[in-house]
C-alpha cells in the first residue's frame, strides 16, 4: 500500500501548518548566517531547509527516514542548486547518534513522535546543541480543554508545552504560531493531493483504504482539531 502521507503531502511545500515567511522569521530571530550550522529532524521534503538555507546561506544537515521525501528534498536541493548547503541523510533519526555541542541549531518541526512524545525528543536533542545554542520544536497544544471524549494524543495546554521545553534545560525565547490560514492550507493540501491521487488510480487496490485514511483525517480536523488544537514553533536556548 502507498504510504498515505507520502501521497497526501506529495504537494506541500512546508510540510507543517505554517508557512515561508515564518520560516524566514525564524531565521531572523536566531540570527541565522553562513556560519550558522543547523540540523534538521525529520527533514520531509527540505521545504524549511530550502527556505533558510537561500535566505541565509547557513549549512544544514537534515535527517529524514521516509524515501519518498528524501527523493523529493534531494531533487528539490538540485534545483535551487543549494547542494553546497544542504545534505540529507536517509535514516530514522532515533537510531542516529548526534555529536553533543555540534550544532547551533536544532529543528524538529512536526515530528515528535519519532521519540514517542515532546519530552523524549527533547531529551534526544538538546545535547547536540552546544551552549547558548537553540532547539526548535514545531508541537500541537491544546487551545482550550477538550471534552473526555477526544483523545488528547499526548498534547497539552500552551503553557504546558513551554514548561516541557524549560523542563528541559531550555529558556523560551520564541513562540511562532500557525494561524487559522496556516493550518487550512496545510490540510487542504492533504484533501486535494489525495483527492488527485484517487482519480489518478481508480483502480488501485488500495485506493479503499487511502480513501478512507483521507476522509477519516478530514472529519477529525472538521469536527474536533480545527477549534481546540493550535500548532507552534517553539524556541528554546540551551542554558
Amino acid at each position: 500500500m502507498p504510504w498515505y502521507h507520502a501521497v497526501a503531502e506529495r504537494d506541500h511545500d512546508i510540510q507543517n501548518p505554517t508557512s515561508r515567511e515564518k520560516i524566514r522569521m525564524l531565521g531572523e530571530w536566531l540570527r541565522f548566517g553562513p556560519g550558522t550550522k543547523v540540523l534538521d529532524i525529520a527533514c520531509g521534503r527540505c521545504g524549511p531547509a530550502l527556505v533558510l538555507a537561500s535566505t541565509f546561506g547557513c549549512r544544514i544537515t537534515g535527517v529524514e527516514r521516509a524515501p519518498e521525501f528524501v527523493a523529493a528534498g534531494r531533487e528539490r536541493i538540485e534545483q535551487a542548486g543549494l547542494a553546497d548547503l544542504i545534505e540529507v541523510v536517509e535514516s530514522d533519526a532515533r537510531e542516529q547518534q548526534f555529536e553533543a555541542e555540534a550544532w547551533d541549531v536544532v529543528l524538529c518541526l512536526g515530528a515528535t513522535f519519532i521519540w514517542e512524545d515532546l519530552d523524549g525528543t527533547l531529551a534526544a536533542l538538546v545535547p547536540a546543541a552546544g551552549s547558548g545554542g537553540h532547539v526548535v520544536v514545531g508541537e500541537p497544544y491544546w487551545r482550550r480543554p477538550i471534552p473526555n471524549e477526544v483523545d488528547d494524543m499526548g498534547y497539552v495546554s500552551l503553557a504546558e508545552t513551554v514548561q516541557r521545553l524549560e523542563k528541559a534545560q531550555l529558556t523560551t525565547v520564541g513562540l511562532i504560531a500557525a494561524s487559522q490560514d496556516d493550518w487550512d492550507r496545510y490540510e487542504s493540501l492533504h484533501w486535494r493531493a489525495v483527492e488527485d491521487w484517487l482519480e489518478e488510480h481508480p483502480e488501485d487496490p488500495d485506493a479503499p483504504d487511502i480513501r478512507g485514511e483521507h476522509e477519516g483525517h478530514r472529519r477529525r480536523y472538521l469536527e474536533t482539531t480545527r477549534d481546540l488544537m493550535g500548532w507552534a514553533m517553539f524556541v528554546g536556548r540551551r542554558r
